[in-house]
């Protein structure tokens, strides 16, 4: 199979794999457990995966928190930090976020808001509840520009005197665009605003410099970046003398500095140390690599498809995401037909069988049944592309 689907999850790394094996046979202690070898081994491979992670994002290991996905640390900091500012400081309880970010903000955001309406619960229901529940949150949801992006004059007329939180997506999923954070986190900050963005997209394929932006949250998978499925985190700004500002996820044991109880999946986060740490001694062969088949593609597919309008901001986006526009192909019918041969989306893997909302809000929503997604990995190439366009 051609796989070009990379941005909804990537193949393990075999460096990746053969790190974590000896986490699934022979060093199987629980690093919770005390002085015999077993432990010891799997509480020190904890560590250093944590260390890997911060190195990657130049940051400090006690500020990587362990989590099992993207979508579980991106609920973990906006209800943490929105539960602790509104109970604990009393300093708010407006939260800012944008009407293209991944579900599991978006939906976390509606939650608080008092939308009982989710997907999930449409299901299990069988029919949509409308009632508004005052949770003693509200919640605005940006519009963004063209590209998807958020501009800073959008947020800055946003923020209230009583703006707790702004959740912010750093790459944009479908379409490629990045916010700029350094400068919407920077505005936060000026503010005295928790800044929380969703990096899961960008891990590995950009440079991320902690030390270079003001968030306070990010929010990361390792399935995105080689890494096993299952596994993810939350890197928390240590802040010089006040104690960070979110409650504790799960609640139990002393785990995760007692954010997230339950014993640690070892054999996963020794993975995500592995992927982290081939990202960084990878990182500007891989960014070059992907530069480069993504240009060869666009040009490619132009020839063949001169209508085709490439989405997202040209300059500003993740290396090998193609969002576009085919005049006349039918997304969900071609994906089907070729499904043995070829890995391709219409849209995000959380939205299967959605049209895009992405696409909608940046003004296609009349021709989203056109839209393809191709995302590029560093194991593709030239010949991946030739027998996608035949």
């Amino acid at each position: 199979m051609i796989y070009l689907d990379n941005s909804s999850t990537t193949k393990i790394d075999p460096e990746v794999l053969e790190a974590m094996l000896p986490y699934l046979q022979d060093e199987y202690g629980n690093p919770s457990s005390s002085h015999y070898t077993l432990a010891k081994n799997a509480k020190r491979a904890v560590e250093e995966a944590r260390e890997k992670l911060a190195s990657l994002i130049n940051a400090k290991s006690e500020e990587i928190i362990f989590t099992a996905g993207a979508s579980e640390s991106n609920n973990f900091v906006i209800k943490g930090v929105s539960d602790y500012k509104k109970m604990y400081e009393k300093s708010g309880n407006h939260i800012i976020t944008s009407k293209v970010e991944h579900k599991s903000v978006l939906q976390v955001c509606r939650f608080l808001n008092g939308e009982i309406y989710m997907n999930n619960e449409k299901k299990r229901l069988g029919k949509i509840i409308t009632p508004q529940v005052d949770r003693g949150y509200e919640v605005d949801f940006l519009d963004v520009n063209e590209y998807g992006q958020v501009t800073l004059d959008t947020l800055e007329s946003t923020i209230k005197d009583n703006t707790s939180l702004i959740s912010l997506i750093w790459g944009n999923n479908e379409i490629g665009s990045l916010n700029d954070i350094a400068t919407l986190s920077k505005l936060a900050k000026q503010r005295n605003i928790t800044f929380h963005s969703d990096a899961t997209q960008v891990l590995g394929k950009l440079t991320i410099d902690v030390d270079k932006i003001s968030a306070d949250y990010l929010s990361f998978s390792a399935h995105k970046l080689y890494g096993p499925k299952g596994v993810g985190a939350v890197y928390m700004r240590k802040p010089k003398r006040t104690p960070v500002d979110i409650t504790s996820l799960i609640h139990g044991g002393y785990q995760e500095n007692f954010y997230r109880a339950g014993t640690h999946a070892v054999h996963n986060i020794v993975g995500f140390g592995k992927a982290a740490e081939i990202a960084k001694r990878d990182l500007a062969k891989n960014i070059e690599k992907l530069e480069k088949l993504e240009l060869q593609a666009k040009e490619m597919i132009k020839a063949k498809y001169p209508n085709v309008e490439f989405l997202g901001d040209p300059n500003n986006h993740i290396p090998g995401l193609i969002g576009m526009i085919i005049p006349g192909i039918v997304n969900e019918m071609f994906i089907k037909e070729r499904c043995e041969d070829l890995a391709i989306s219409a849209g995000s893997a959380c939205g299967i069988g959605e049209p895009s909302y992405v696409i909608n809000e940046i003004g296609y929503g009349n021709v989203s049944s056109s839209f393809v997604r191709l995302s590029l990995c560093k194991h593709n190439n030239m010949n991946d592309i030739h027998i996608l366009l035949k």
